[in-house]
């Protein structure tokens, strides 16, 4: 057995504890209290935060872990991730999919490289599918995939999009209840990730899904909310009626007052307009492209999204949106662990909890990193490297 002592830990789980101590043992929480004195079998490596303060580990539920883009060529096709810049950016548990291409990325590939992270040292999951329908799947059926891959927990797919499949609400709605089913039998969420375009129908189709078919609106998580206002206003409204929504954190203010809107700024004007807390989730989206169109669909640009664009909308939650430091933490923590049916062990220090642990420094920036038990950066020295990492 391995034991890590956390001493004088300002802890916020996400509700504030105040000055604790954390004793972990190999991957899990055991004990949380002031001043606690350990005997334990073997050796024990001590830690002392020094009242820095300490939050469950993000969890970033959507990012293009093998790369995405392609949307222009070949050559704008992005790399796969790095597990350090998952580390420096404090995310201990990520889902990755995929996104345009599903020609040259395959959920085979998808599979791997989140088998990889895990190995590396991280939490990670996947969501079978992809902008396709019929969606791309490994075991050829998506409640297949849900069910029989230990990694896999739910569905991706796409609408209002001139890059989707123009799906219709009935072909939405059967994909949506495969991946709901596989989650039933295999006691996984079996949530559905919808990538939002620019169109104007918004959320019209999932509408059409939860009018018109049993399924429960708080099984699709719609996500880019905040890539153009008008999308954003159908958002709150959707929240509202009990759906979840997503922001993206690599999607930043424009001029354009139709454009898109700032993640902090767009969830503390849902907070304000009576959204409930518990409906807002925010993920990079990171190694996807973040692609420019003009007017008639052609590409007229294109970047990569980061991972620290996580911690930096955290931090601008708290210091310029002046929401308390709870409140800011639950997009990134106990939000996106009931979505992704997490709930049970990740997303608050808690005895029992997988021991995910992130320390911050007077900036809010990440400072000291555990996961799943282990120092994966102290100190902003980073422990934990990839296999290819230099």
């Amino acid at each position: 057995m391995m034991f890590l002592l956390l001493k004088n830990a300002n802890i916020f789980a996400p509700a504030p504890m105040g000055i604790n101590d954390i004793l972990i043992c190999n991957d899990k929480i055991i004990a949380i209290a002031p001043d606690l004195v350990v005997s334990v079998p073997g050796e024990i490596k001590t830690i002392d935060l020094g009242g820095k303060l300490t939050v469950p580990g993000f969890i970033d539920g959507h990012a293009h872990l093998i790369g995405g883009g392609g949307e222009g060529g070949f050559a704008t096709r992005t790399p796969e991730v790095a597990i350090g810049n998952l580390i420096e950016a404090g995310i201990t548990s990520i889902c990755g999919l995929l996104g345009t291409d599903a020609a040259t990325r395959h959920i085979a590939s998808l599979y791997a490289k989140t088998k990889a992270l895990q190995t590396e040292g991280i939490s990670a999951w996947f969501f079978t599918g992809g902008y396709r329908v019929p969606s791309p799947t490994l075991t050829g059926n998506i409640g297949d995939d849900v069910t029989f891959l230990d990694a896999c927990i739910g569905l991706k797919t796409a609408i209002s999009d001139h890059r989707s499949s123009q799906s219709t609400i009935e072909e939405l709605a059967r994909i949506a209840s495969q991946s709901r089913i596989g989650g039933m039998t295999s006691g996984k969420a079996g949530s559905v990730v919808v990538h939002l375009g620019d169109g104007d129908g918004h959320f019209d189709p999932l509408i059409g899904v939860i009018e018109n078919t049993e399924i429960p609106i708080a099984q699709f998580i719609p996500t880019h909310v905040n890539r153009k206002r008008a999308l954003l206003d159908a958002a709150r409204d959707w929240a509202k009626r009990g759906g979840n929504i997503d922001f993206t954190t690599g999607i930043d203010a424009e001029p354009d007052p139709a454009g898109s809107v700032k993640t902090s700024t767009g969830i503390a004007e849902c907070l304000a307009d009576g959204v409930p807390l518990d409906r807002i989730s925010m993920t990079s989206d990171g190694n996807g492209s973040l692609p420019d169109f003009d007017a008639q669909g052609n590409m007229i640009g294109l970047t990569v999204a980061g991972f620290d664009t996580i911690p930096r909308e955290f931090a601008d939650l708290v210091e310029r949106e002046k929401l308390d430091i709870t409140t800011a933490l639950a997009p990134i923590t106990l939000n996106p662990a009931r979505m992704l049916g997490l709930d049970g062990f990740k997303g608050q220090l808690k005895t029992g909890f997988d021991a995910d642990i992130l320390v911050l420094d007077d900036a809010l920036a990440p400072d000291t990193v555990i996961a799943r038990g282990k120092p994966a950066m102290i100190s902003k020295e980073r422990l934990i490297k990839g296999t290819f990492e230099a």
